[in-house]
Order: C-alpha cells, then structure tokens, then sequence
C-alpha cells in the first residue's frame, strides 16, 4: 500500500481570552471558563480566522468549554458548521491547586511553591497537577495519533497557549524550556505541517513550522 505524501496540515487557534480573568495575571488552567467571545476586536479575529481556515477541515477542540465556544464562533463568522472531535488530551496544562490564583498570590504562598517554579517553571509540576514537560509528553501522543487518523487532511485545532507551545516542542524536537520561549496569543494562528515521505525522525516523518502566533 503506497503511503500518503500529501501534508497533514495542522491549524492551531489559541482560544479567545476567558471571561472576567486577565490571561497576564490569573492561572486558568484546567478551570472549565467561558471564553469571551463578544466585542468587535474579537468579531474581526473571528472574521478573519473564518475567511483563513480552510473548508472542510477536521475540527478538533480540547474538553474545556472555552475552546468549543471559540470554534463555534468562528465557524459562525462565515465558515460551513463541521463536527467537532473533543480530545481531552490537548488540554491545557494542569495546574492543580494553583488553577484560580493570580500569579502574584503564587509568589506569597508559605511553602515557597513559587518561588520553586520560576526557579524551574518548565519542569516544576504544581501540588495535584502537572509540569509543561508532562504537558509535552502528554500532548505528543495525540498529536501523532491524529496525524495518523487524519494523515493528509487540514486539522484545525482550537486549544490553548501551553497545547500549542507543547506542539512546537514536539514537533522541533525542543527542551521543554525552550518551547516557553514561544508566545501564543488569544486567538492566534499557528500553522505547522506533518510531511510522512522524505527524511524519517524517530517522531515519525518530519515537520515544517510554517508561521507562529499570527494576528489579523
């Protein structure tokens, strides 16, 4: 059987920001959120990711609200309505008891957590939680059996700025504190390619990153 050489295409959106919280100075985490999706800044974003994204992909979300009601209001700014596929897998990282403080309120804390994660913040796993390197690890395998569901086809993921940074690290090969470098903005576009022919990694094919947190 001849194997697929046309590129998987991935289209990574971060979702809109979250209601009622500044993305800069509270931990959302895994918190289940609503996104805020009214305001004419983000209807042009919406506008723009619809008239972008290509017809007809795999839409693909996280089980955390705020990445469906992002999906769902940019397929409603001009794009046919597809299924979406719930991967609870691309979820955001876990920040366990810290999910809800303001990052401010993390550097207070008695036990000195904070200051152990800023020391440490890619592989300093949260009390109950995970670290961005178990995010990496648990992001990968998704990413990889997607690709193989779905090899050949637009897969457009609407997830979160750990997700998306997770994808880049996966896909370069990176050190987990290398990828938190990435900056991933609310309702960005990330476009990274999965090409199966050609020179073989131990991921499987190989990747091209196309474009990194692009804003209309």
């Amino acid at each position: 059987m001849q194997k697929n050489t046309k590129p998987t295409k991935w289209w990574w959106v971060r979702h809109a920001p979250v209601v009622d919280a500044d993305p800069m100075v509270r931990i959302s985490g895994q918190l289940d959120v609503d996104a805020n999706v009214s305001g004419e800044k983000n209807a042009k974003a919406f506008k723009w990711l619809a008239q972008t994204l290509p017809a007809g992909g795999k839409w693909i979300t996280s089980n955390l609200i705020r990445t469906r009601q992002t999906a769902e209001a940019i397929q409603g700014a001009g794009m046919h309505p597809e299924q979406m596929e719930v991967v609870p897998e691309l979820a955001e990282q876990d920040f366990g008891r810290w999910a809800g403080m303001t990052w401010a309120e993390l550097g207070t804390l008695e036990s000195g957590e904070g200051a152990g994660f800023w020391a440490a913040p890619a592989t300093t796993a949260p009390p109950g939680g995970e670290s961005f390197a178990d995010l990496i690890d648990r992001v990968g395998p998704a990413i990889e059996h997607l690709n193989e569901q779905y090899a050949g086809h637009d897969i457009i993921c609407v997830a979160h700025a750990g997700t998306i940074r997770a994808a880049l690290a996966h896909a370069l090969g990176l050190e987990p504190q290398m990828a938190l470098s990435f900056n991933v903005d609310n309702i960005s576009l990330t476009r990274i390619d999965h090409i199966e022919s050609g020179l073989k990694l131990k991921r499987g094919g190989h990747w091209r990153i196309v474009s990194v947190n692009i804003n209309c």
